[in-house]
């Protein structure tokens, strides 16, 4: 860490400003930290968010050239609203969060963020998935630090698995739950996700596990087929998780396992204790299993650790700990991500103090990739689009970086790509099959493949 002093303010500068995840971190007011740059194409939805979170008006500026920025910021209380990325360079600020979700966006954003010395958090997993290690890197070889945020899935998760390493604990499985939970109501016998709502008659005697795990999670699955439970986001964070703690997939699709909470240690266990894992050091996305009434998961993240002393988890067991049922396993787990109510601790650290949510610099453990699921012609380009960053006609997958071919296209590049050459559904996406991949990105790409390694 270079020899810069700490600000007695944190102040932040903030890409893709009116999105939700904008939102629950202006909703913060934590002490010594202060929102200075928001930028976003939408300045209307900026100032109209502002003025729904009561902030004064006095304090709130629209500045569209570096003039405008250079005036604002004579204030030092101002709010200055951007419409470009382009104009973060000319403002005054010590960290950048990147919350865009746009890769070739937020790239820019936080490539010039990380070549003005200052520190980034990235909140777009998109642009982590690819370049993360690469601006890591880079920003340590500086003295400054770029990492996920606190709030957001990937770093709870890092953080969590960092924690328990730090306890002596032998962790076999790590993950998350997605997005959503599935809410079993046995009086209608329907599930419901969101809102969409499917009958499942006979659910009931799926309750439970049962005696043939592997039977009850089929059924299960079988029984829930009609709603989508899975998303790309899911594989996008559990890539970026992987590159900092070592964990691979257990699958390139992710599992999803459909799984009550209380069941989780009994579920990621050894395929020869029972379980669904064919060995340890794996990740995986559930699909979270409740009644109504019951609480939620709230897409937390998770461990599986290997018990040791019967008695100690015995007592944890008696405590309400989660204990596989042979009480060789447990887990311990997260049941919150709170967005950017969590970041300003995230904020505080790296300009303070230095410090990412891990010590550790990631490396390019997986991949996330894409399989076709439809043919496409030459000259086709690809199209990303939905809440969760699908790219249309692409199935995402994890894949451990040994395992990957050479030429292995991020998804995320593959979306901002045309084709050359024809390609039939189910192929793996290589960078020889795409033309048109914007060059810094795939720069990034090739950089974060050459970054050093460590061991996890």
């Amino acid at each position: 860490m270079s020899h810069r002093s700490a600000p007695d303010t944190v102040r932040y500068a903030l890409t893709g400003a009116a999105g939700d995840y904008g939102r629950t971190l202006l909703a913060q007011r934590a002490p010594g930290i202060q929102p200075r740059v928001l930028c976003d194409i939408d300045t209307a939805a900026v100032r109209g968010l502002l003025t729904e979170l009561q902030v004064p008006a006095a304090r709130i500026v629209d500045a569209d050239t570096p003039e405008a920025i250079a005036n604002a910021a004579q204030d030092p209380d101002a709010i200055i609203i951007v419409p470009s990325i382009d104009l973060l360079p000319h403002a005054s600020y010590d960290i950048l969060v990147e919350a865009t979700g746009r890769p070739e966006a937020g790239f820019d954003a936080a490539a010039h963020a990380v070549q003005g010395e200052r520190h980034v958090t990235l909140v777009s997993k998109e642009i982590d998935s690819f370049a993360g290690v690469h601006l890591a890197h880079l920003a340590a070889s500086q003295g400054t630090v770029v990492t996920p945020a606190l709030g957001d899935q990937p770093a709870n998760l890092i953080e969590w698995t960092d924690r328990l390493r730090a306890y002596g604990l032998d962790i076999i499985a790590i993950g998350k739950s997605s997005e959503y939970d599935l809410i079993f109501d046995p009086e209608t016998e329907t599930v419901t996700q969101l809102d969409e709502t499917i009958a499942v008659p006979g659910f009931g005697d799926l309750q439970h596990l049962g005696d043939d795990l592997t039977a009850t999670l089929a059924a299960r699955a079988e029984a829930v087929a009609a709603l989508k439970r899975t998303a790309t986001a899911d594989s996008c964070e559990m890539a970026v998780v992987s590159n900092y703690t070592g964990f691979t997939s257990a699958a390139p699709e992710m599992l999803y396992p459909v799984v009550r909470p209380s069941e989780l240690a009994d579920v990621y266990a050894l395929r020869e204790h029972g379980g669904i894992l064919p060995e340890p050091g794996h990740l995986d996305v559930f699909s979270a299993l409740r009644l109504p009434g019951e609480t939620s998961f709230a897409g937390g993240v998770f461990a599986i650790v290997r018990t040791g002393d019967p008695r100690t988890w015995e007592i944890l067991r008696g405590k309400g700990h989660v204990v596989s049922r042979d009480g060789r396993t447990a887990c311990l787990f997260l049941p919150y991500h709170l967005m950017g109510v969590e970041t300003p601790v995230t904020l505080t650290e790296a300009v303070r103090h230095g410090r990412a949510v891990t010590p550790h610099l990631p490396t390019q453990v997986s991949v996330l990739a894409g399989r076709t699921t439809r043919a496409f012609s030459a000259g086709e380009s690809f199209v990303m689009g939905g809440h969760h960053h699908d790219v249309e006609g692409v199935a995402p997958v994890v894949l451990a970086i040994d395992d990957a071919p050479t030429d292995i296209a991020p998804l995320y590049l593959a979306g901002m790509s045309s084709l050359d050459a024809d390609l039939p559904a189910g192929t793996l996406i290589t960078l020889d099959r795409l033309t048109g991949c914007p060059t810094a990105l795939l720069d990034a790409w090739q950089q974060s493949r050459r970054a050093g390694s460590r061991t996890h």
